[in-house]
């Protein structure tokens, strides 16, 4: 064919095609905010019923008004013809508070005006989100399960759909896929329909949380729009200016001002967390008579009535049904204050002790092997304690989670683990993952110290712990979990390799969905390590037992040392060493504006009755001993908060006899 030819037709096409009207698509191919299109324009009036609520630092639409003045022709977006994309995307930021079992609630829906048929809609429910669709083979159902968006936390989706493909996107994380029965319709009209915000146009089924964003973004997938965010659970895109500015009182041609709520709660009693969820929260603190104010990252008090510490007072001595080597203070909502001891013998067992009356009384006997730690956690609202069995039980070591009834109000056997010789447990949460790390000091078959010591994780589908990663230990005797910045530790305190305690100890830190070694650090016998922050610097303690020599007998009296966090070196590094004997824990506390530490001397090669040491911190001096508290086989401290005052308690290893302590201020 002449080229001439070839043009001349070219040239008759594009006339025809004039003629006809080019193609358009009907609507522009950018992002189209649904929660814009409901509220009122500048000048008018806004919506008497639509509150602007700010929830965990965030503002967000709660809607009460009527479902009709919610909602909007679907002819305002489909300009250029009648139909709904074929490929598209939904990007909505909510939260809603825990729903019922069964009930759903629409985020938004297209309905067909006169038969109130629905076209399309999205849902959530409980543990659940739904895509909702009518087609030429009725109406279809995509359900993403166990996605837990009824949390009363900020979540912000990514719902994409290409074909038959469904993609979904939590918090820019990994993506979910399920398949249509047959590809999302080409011919999907929206002619005489309206598109229903926080609802499908009834009152059965309205959104009941609040609403940040709700964006369709026509032709695209729009997880790359979003992702990566700083913050996933807030990933912006389409919200509404006046989310995102102070609902001051406007002047003439401003943005309308809605009826305004923040989500001010003043927490009492046990410091509860700080971070970004909680900013602008309140808690007062009855011991130190101070109203505080969560920044997102710390307590900041407001009012407060600064202590100093005076004296240490003999405040209750508490009897255990055998000698015990760990304690762990705790709280229950709505059941109390209560602390865990781990004893030595099995009948009857371990100890839980509530506080009544300004004591502690014993409240439930537990069974256990030779038990050496507890460990307190929550998961889902749920409360747990795990214990760190050291002894075998029918030629299986086993250590065991419970659970709290709240119906019985006990603590009920839950799940057995595996354990060697377990002297430790430590809970830690990253990424919205709960995780179980257990000390295994020996295996008990030959007598090993270099063994794996185990990293369970939280799997939402069975329930229960299962493992995640093994590290190789040394007569591991201690976990300690912290976070510094965006980044995760784990430090083991490694006692003995079978031949020397004075071995490396390590720091490990979360990349890659695991741990891997951060740093090597020497130490001697080292069985705790204690991490604490003073203004911006990050200190980790370890407490130093003893020295085995080649000749002669072993050294108790050592140095336990301080590290500190050099962020040009990124390592820790050597700030203080303190003469210890045979220190097996240390607890870190503060009172007013003074920081504490307390260290468990338990024996310098001659006897167990000694003093364990208080030091206070003095700047530039480091930690200097201030207090001295005559202790017996002095095991475990932990420090609490009531409403009578704080306290001290520690545990005796070599007898029955432990010891609560009040600090006196002024």
């Amino acid at each position: 064919m002449s080229a001439w030819l070839r043009g001349c037709l070219f040239l008759w096409a594009w006339l025809n095609g004039a003629r006809a009207g080019l193609w358009r698509p009907c609507t522009d191919l950018l992002p189209l905010d649904f929660l814009s299109r409901i509220l009122p324009r500048p000048g008018e009036p806004p919506l008497s019923k639509v509150h602007m609520v700010q929830s965990r630092g965030s503002r967000g639409f709660q809607l009460a008004e009527s479902q009709a003045a919610l909602s909007f022709p679907a002819s305002q977006i489909f300009t250029n013809c009648d139909y709904f994309p074929e490929e598209f995307s939904v990007v909505t930021t909510f939260k809603v508070p825990g729903l019922p079992q069964k009930k759903n609630e629409y985020l938004f829906a297209l309905v067909e005006d006169g038969s109130d048929r629905l076209l399309l809609g999205l849902r959530v429910s409980q543990e659940r989100l739904h895509f909702l669709l009518t087609g030429p083979a009725g109406r279809k159902r995509v359900s993403f399960k166990a996605v837990h968006l009824a949390d009363n936390h900020w979540h912000t989706l990514v719902l994409a759909v290409t074909g038959r493909h469904v993609t979904l996107t939590v918090d820019c994380g990994m993506a979910l896929e399920l398949l249509l029965d047959q590809a999302f319709p080409s011919a999907l009209r929206t002619n005489h329909s309206r598109i229903y915000v926080g609802s499908r146009g009834r009152w059965k089924g309205r959104f009941s949380g609040l609403l940040r964003q709700l964006v369709l973004i026509p032709g695209s997938d729009a997880t790359s729009w979003v992702c990566p965010a700083t913050n996933p659970r807030l990933a912006e895109l389409g919200v509404p200016p006046i989310l995102n500015t102070l609902p001051l009182p406007h002047a003439a041609n401003q943005l309308p001002v809605y009826p305004y709520e923040a989500e001010v709660r003043v927490t009492l009693g046990v410091q509860p967390p700080c971070s970004k969820p909680e900013q602008g929260q309140m808690w007062f603190d009855p011991v130190k008579r101070a109203l505080l104010l969560c920044d997102g990252g710390a307590w900041v008090p407001l009012l407060q009535e600064e202590r100093r510490l005076d004296y240490v007072e003999d405040y209750q001595d508490l009897y255990t049904s055998s000698e015990t080597f760990g304690v762990e203070v705790f709280s229950i909502p709505k059941a109390g204050l209560f602390l865990a001891t781990a004893n030595r013998d099995t009948k009857p067992g371990s100890g839980i002790y509530r506080w009544t009356d300004g004591m502690f009384r014993l409240y439930q006997n537990i069974s256990t092997k030779e038990a050496r730690a507890w460990k307190h956690f929550t998961i889902d609202n749920k409360v747990f304690l795990a214990v760190a069995n050291s002894r075998e039980e029918e030629a299986q070591e086993l250590s065991v989670i419970y659970k709290w009834s709240t119906k019985r109000r006990r603590f009920l056997r839950y799940q057995t683990v595996e354990t060697h010789s377990a002297l430790d447990w430590e809970f830690f949460t990253i990424h919205n993952d709960s995780f179980l790390v257990v000390a295994n000091h020996r295996r008990a078959s030959d007598s090993n110290h270099n063994i794996d010591s185990v990293v369970y994780r939280w799997d939402q589908g069975t329930k229960s712990f299962q493992v995640n990663q093994t590290l190789l230990t040394s007569g591991a005797y201690d976990w300690e979990f912290f976070t510094v910045g965006p980044y995760h530790f784990l430090v083991v305190a490694n006692t003995f390799d079978g031949r020397s305690t004075a071995i490396q100890s390590t720091v490990y830190i979360w990349l890659a969905g695991g741990f891997q070694p951060f740093q090597q650090i020497q130490t001697v016998g080292a069985t705790d390590w204690e991490m604490f922050q003073i203004g911006q610097r990050v200190f980790l303690v370890v407490a130093n037992s003893q020295q085995i020599v080649q000749r002669g007998p072993s050294l108790y009296t050592i140095n336990s040392t301080i590290y500190e966090l050099n962020r040009v070196t990124q390592s820790f590094i050597k700030f203080q060493d303190i003469l210890t004997h045979s220190a097996v824990d240390w607890e870190f506390f503060t009172v007013g504006e003074e920081k504490f530490l307390v260290v468990a001397n338990s024996h310098d090669g001659n006897s167990y009755s000694l003093n364990s040491v208080i030091y206070k911190w003095r700047g530039y001096e480091g930690f200097v001993p201030v207090h001295s508290l005559p202790t017996f086989g002095c095991r475990d401290w932990e420090y609490f908060n009531t409403t009578e005052g704080s306290f001290l308690l520690y545990s005796s290893a070599t007898s029955r006899l432990s010891k609560v302590f009040r600090l006196k201020t002024y």
